[in-house]
């Protein structure tokens, strides 16, 4: 196994990993409310930004560079999670 495929099994373990804590949660509370929707738009952006990284992290070859370009994809992954989530910016995207 090459270090590129076991980053990847880590990086789509962690996508995973973080989309059973609300499965979790449905099952303990009603606080939690999550659809089939919301799971699969939440897996296509995990996985989908998880792949980005992994991506950058084979292309981009200076340390320094890397971690600026991590940096830029979790900053935006952030800011389109919370507008998913909670619409802070307003915009239709988010269904407000």
């Amino acid at each position: 196994m090459t270090l590129g495929n076991k980053r990847l099994q880590i990086i789509l373990g962690i996508a995973t990993s973080i989309l059973l804590i609300p499965l979790l949660a449905m099952q303990f509370t009603h606080e939690v409310n999550w659809s089939l929707s919301d799971f699969i738009i939440a897996g296509i952006l995990l996985f989908g930004f998880g792949l980005l990284i992994e991506f950058l992290l084979q292309k981009i070859k200076k340390h320094n560079n890397r971690i600026v370009a991590i940096v830029i994809i979790m900053i935006a992954f952030l800011l389109l999670w919370a507008e998913l989530a909670v619409g802070i910016f307003g915009t239709p995207f988010a269904g407000s």
